[in-house]
């Protein structure tokens, strides 16, 4: 058995050849197993693209068919309203676009044992939740006249923290160096050093106190325990991929972010594009459509084949075509032919609309081979 799959290793990828081995019976003739592996061929071989083919124009047509389907809503974490992620055609316009500021930033982190079962998820997500000074205060109370502000801490919560006065009060002295800070009747009093004592200079101080960080990892801002299939993991709004994967207890092979830029970053371009594969896909399968992986393959393809992630937008992928007069025609046109007639510029007119406009035959297709001779 094992020579008829040494037969077939180079005709079929590894990934169809372990699917076949996995899924076929033991007890399988040699004539039954060769009568599959040359169905597989075949199908495989009917699958793939003809040379010649306009693939990305099937692409375009695919995903932008099945975009017109899609609802312009947002979707709700579990009914919680402070968890909403951009999804639908909103979302999928964001990862075209490669736009670096995301309007829902999330991640999904997936947790080590004991958590991964349930065990102290509450307090573990809690933990990891950015906190600053206003989750710990009762009130912040502005004095104008003796230029200083007073927090009035609620106990009850630092107690459920693990945190204390004196904890809180070294964090605003290492926050606030140019300023004193002490503890006044269970209070902690903060007051600038200098003259900038002023009406303003006191409310800036008040907003800044409010702001100051004490505990969790800075950029997380939402955290929503949820069950998926048979483990818990930590849904966040705010996502610090970097600071996440160095927290105890994260498994740190599959955390992921949606922000694939800080994924660039951290793990290269190779990642990246992976990313916006997986992105697009669960956005396109929520909607309840089925567009097929190899045309957003496509797109990211085309989005990180220069080595950074680029968005197809004049600045990003169109940006970097040859031709004068394709730049000219996705947006600002005047722009784009003065700066060429000012470099003097060449158009070699090798794609495609370039030749729609000037009314010649168009070089299309993908894999088609060009034809050499010597005079």
């Amino acid at each position: 058995m094992e020579k008829i799959y040494e037969k077939y290793q180079g005709k079929l990828p590894l990934k169809i050849m372990d699917e076949v081995r996995a899924n076929v019976p033991d007890s399988v003739t040699d004539k039954q197993l060769t009568e599959i592996l040359e169905k597989c061929v075949f199908d495989y071989e009917s699958s793939q693209v003809e040379a010649g083919e306009s693939v990305g124009i099937i692409s375009a047509e695919s995903i932008g068919e099945q975009g017109t389907q899609m609802t312009l809503n947002t979707f709700h974490f579990a009914g919680v309203a402070e968890m909403s992620v951009t999804t639908g055609l909103p979302r999928i316009i964001e990862i075209a676009d490669g736009r670096k500021t995301l309007s829902t930033p999330s991640m999904e982190i997936h947790l080590l044992e004991p958590y991964k079962s349930g065990k102290g998820i509450r307090e573990y997500a809690a933990s990891i939740k950015e906190s600053t000074l206003t989750d710990y205060a009762k009130n912040f109370i502005i004095n104008i006249a003796e230029g200083l502000v007073e927090v009035e801490l609620a106990s009850d919560k630092l107690k459920l923290a693990g945190l204390d006065v004196d904890k809180l009060l070294a964090l605003t002295k290492k926050g606030f160096k140019t300023h004193t800070s002490k503890i006044i009747d269970g209070k902690i009093v903060v007051k600038a050093k200098s003259k900038e004592n002023d009406i303003v200079g006191v409310y800036k101080l008040k907003d800044k106190l409010e702001a100051m960080y004490v505990s969790g990892i800075k950029g997380i801002t939402q955290v929503l325990p949820v069950k998926r299939d048979d483990e818990f993991v930590v849904v966040t709004a705010g996502t610090n991929l970097k600071d996440v994967l160095k927290y105890e207890g994260v498994d740190i092979f599959n955390t992921v972010t949606n922000d694939f830029y800080e994924i660039e970053k951290l793990f290269g371009i190779e990642a990246a594009r992976q990313s916006i594969i997986n992105e697009m896909k669960q956005v396109v399968e929520s909607q309840g459509l089925d567009v097929d992986i190899r045309h957003i393959m496509l797109v990211a393809d085309i989005m990180t084949v220069g080595g950074t992630v680029k968005g197809v937008t004049r600045y990003g992928v169109v940006s970097e075509k040859s031709s004068v007069l394709a730049r000219a025609s996705f947006e600002t046109p005047i722009k784009h032919l003065i700066n060429a007639a000012l470099v003097g510029e060449d158009d070699k007119l090798t794609s495609i609309v370039e030749n729609v406009m000037l009314n010649q035959p168009i070089p299309v297709g993908t894999g088609l081979p060009g034809l050499k001779m010597k005079p």
